[in-house]
């Protein structure tokens, strides 16, 4: 009997180890800084957590990247992996369909446009257009010619313009500017026949000059509001959107009913983005943050707060028994500090 009760025992072990030994299949796709391949190895921080959680259970596991996001959601909803990890947000349409563990990350989305465009429309920037410091030049150009013109005809007659040519041309260039803003001294009326023509000349020309720059300023400020910048979700409409399709920055654009330009995977996007083909690109803030300053150096820059926060979890199979051991895996790397020091590796303090 005792025999019988160990061939048994032996039988069964396998069987009862079986999960234990079995090679997970986990499905993932490129999407730095969470998951990624650097010189033939897996990184970035969900890859990290994932090897921590591995370690902690005892896995084996093995990788399968996609080439799209659908692609590991499909692999997961159809049983072909156990499970996926990446940037993987929790929602109420992907919780219905499978099962996800407790969050591993917070995160939102935020807005990415061509360096430089973002930013608040100021009088500063304004000011500092080109099409302004033309217009400024080519008024001083006019001012200092008709101050010059009025010194030559009355240099004997007004003394004020009894100078020298080379003392002369700031006097005379300050008295044409007093004379289009302020309408010109008394005490140095033009005396000559000449002179006195041209200072009405002048007189009614500063109307249109002054108009003319007033309307110069408006324009510059309002082409620099509507064209020159992207801060807030208000400011898509009308721009050529993009993000990745059937990601929740896509339903986010559908609720809003922005126009945009849905790409099957990340890499195409930033292309078309990198070649001024994209006024912007919304989707998850710390991807977009990572490529702006790892990769996109004068080329991207992030424009207005996150926004639409949301979490990132690991997903499974519905009824998957490993979602269970995960949650308690997660907590306990939360507790040992593990989980920080993988995050601070990353992303820096969390504030």
């Amino acid at each position: 009997m005792l025999r019988l009760f160990a061939v048994l025992f032996l039988c069964l072990l396998p069987l009862a180890s079986g999960v234990a030994a079995q090679t997970l299949s986990v499905s993932t796709v490129s999407r730095p800084p969470f998951s990624m391949v650097e010189q033939g190895v897996e990184t970035g921080f969900s890859m990290e957590l994932l090897a921590a959680l591995a370690e902690t259970l005892g896995w084996e596991y093995q990788t399968i990247r996609h080439d799209t996001f659908a692609e590991m959601l499909e692999a997961v909803q159809g049983g072909e992996s156990d499970l996926a990890i990446a940037n993987i947000s929790i929602t109420a349409a992907r919780e219905a369909a499978m099962d996800f563990s407790q969050p591993i990350f917070e995160a939102g989305l935020q807005i990415m446009v061509p360096y430089g465009q973002g930013g608040t429309p100021s009088l500063l920037r304004a000011l500092m257009s080109m099409d302004l410091f033309i217009a400024l030049g080519a008024a001083f150009v006019i001012l200092l010619t008709g101050g010059m013109v009025m010194w030559y005809f009355e240099r004997r007659a007004q003394p004020y313009f009894d100078r020298k040519l080379n003392e002369a041309w700031f006097p005379s260039f300050w008295w044409a500017l007093n004379l289009v803003v302020n309408g010109g001294f008394e005490e140095r009326v033009p005396r000559t026949a000449f002179g006195r023509v041209f200072g009405v000349v002048l007189v009614i020309s500063s109307l249109f000059i002054v108009s003319i720059f007033t309307a110069k300023i408006t324009s510059v400020m309002t082409v620099n509001a509507i064209t020159g910048t992207i801060n807030s979700v208000n400011d898509l409409y009308g721009q050529r959107v993009a993000t990745i399709a059937g990601s929740t920055a896509a339903g986010f654009l559908e609720r809003r009913e922005i126009d945009y330009a849905a790409y099957d995977g990340l890499a195409p996007m930033i292309a078309d983005f990198e070649t001024d083909d994209l006024d912007a690109v919304v989707f998850d803030a710390p991807i977009l943050s990572y490529y702006a300053t790892h990769e996109g150096g004068d080329v991207a820059s992030m424009a207005g707060p996150v926004f639409l926060r949301e979490n990132y979890g690991i997903l499974f199979p519905t009824g998957s028994p490993l979602r269970e051991d995960v949650n308690q895996a997660l907590l306990g790397l939360r507790e040992d500090g593990t989980y920080d020091r993988i995050y601070r590796k990353w992303f820096g303090n969390r504030d």
